[in-house]
């Protein structure tokens, strides 16, 4: 079954037209109106449009959007990075194409690509964790996404993990969003560079002494060429990471996590302290089965593949 798959992103909608075994065969992109939940379904519909001007074969269309999308699948009911609050995004893109529509988190869309054609594909009880400017999520259980009562399941960034620590954008302190990722890796490492510590001299010489201008795909390249310090400063998102995972494991049981997102980059440089500590943090260790551990490897993809597969449980109806 051929289906499209949109994923909204901050400052780009991606869509694709995807084969029934995770091929995108046609692409098409539009940056994104942030501020207009208008605009934005104006250009899911452009981009509905172009993609089967040409084609007669496409069943439905799933949308994967970031934030807290109701269980019905018709509303968001919270997107921090798009400011929307209760947008009924269903409706106003179902009122510019007749195919079948399935809206979802991004995230949830993100880890059912992976499950059924990337890094999870080898299991049925699967938990992805997406670390990128925010930590998301996804629980595959027994082949089924799990989505809750309410549809917001899987919201892995917003665990507790310090209480009264760091603010977090969704007006709690101490969320693991808040150590773990990509923005915490590059605001610690902004700071390490203001500290004009020895240690920070690669990465001061990547930002050319402007310490605002330091990436993470900066921090990344250095760790790649051996610099100890942005080696520590992944090793700690690991750290993090691979405890979090402990925590769920004891919650969730699953065979399989697979890590993506942007800082995934780096591979064994945080894959290793994330085994590592999840090792070290597992409830009942010895006596018990032990989760494994996978890269994504759908890459950007991931938001539009998984979310062409969600819409194929529409188009089956």
């Amino acid at each position: 079954m051929t289906t499209i798959g949109v994923d909204i992103g901050g400052t780009k909608i991606a869509a694709g037209v995807v084969t029934g075994d995770g091929r995108i065969v046609q692409r098409a992109r539009r940056d994104t109106p942030a501020q207009d939940p208008n605009a934005i379904a104006a250009a899911i519909g452009d981009l509905i449009a172009e993609l089967t001007t040409e084609r007669s074969d496409v069943e439905a269309v799933g949308v994967a959007c970031a934030g807290y999308v109701d269980k019905a699948g018709s509303a968001v009911i919270f997107a921090p990075n798009l400011a929307w609050r209760d947008e009924p995004l269903k409706e106003r893109i179902a009122r510019r194409t007749s195919l079948p529509l399935r809206l979802d988190n991004d995230a949830n869309a993100a880890a059912f690509g992976e499950y059924l054609h990337g890094g999870g594909s080898r299991a049925r009880d699967v938990v992805m964790i997406t670390v990128g400017t925010g930590v998301g999520g996804g629980i595959i259980s027994d082949g089924a996404l799990l989505r809750g009562a309410f549809g917001m399941a899987g919201e892995i960034g917003h665990l507790r993990v310090v209480p009264g620590g760091r603010p977090c954008g969704c007006g709690n302190r101490g969320c693991l969003e808040a150590y773990a990722s990509g923005t915490a890796l590059v605001r610690d490492a902004q700071d390490l560079v203001r500290s004009q510590k020895p240690a920070a001299d690669r990465l001061t010489r990547l930002c050319h002494g402007i310490p605002e201008e330091l990436t993470g795909a900066d921090v990344t390249a250095a760790a790649l060429e051996g610099d100890a310090a942005a080696r520590g400063l992944l090793a700690e998102v690991g750290r993090w990471l691979g405890e979090a995972a402990a925590s769920l494991a004891a919650v969730l049981d699953p065979e399989l996590f697979v890590i993506g997102g942007g800082v995934a980059d780096a591979g064994d440089l945080l894959m290793g302290p994330v085994e590592e500590a999840f090792a070290r943090e597992l409830n009942c260790r010895g006596y018990r089965p032990s989760a494994g551990f996978a890269t994504a490897t759908l890459g950007n993809d991931a938001g539009v593949v998984g979310a062409a597969a969600l819409a194929r449980e529409v188009g089956d109806r």
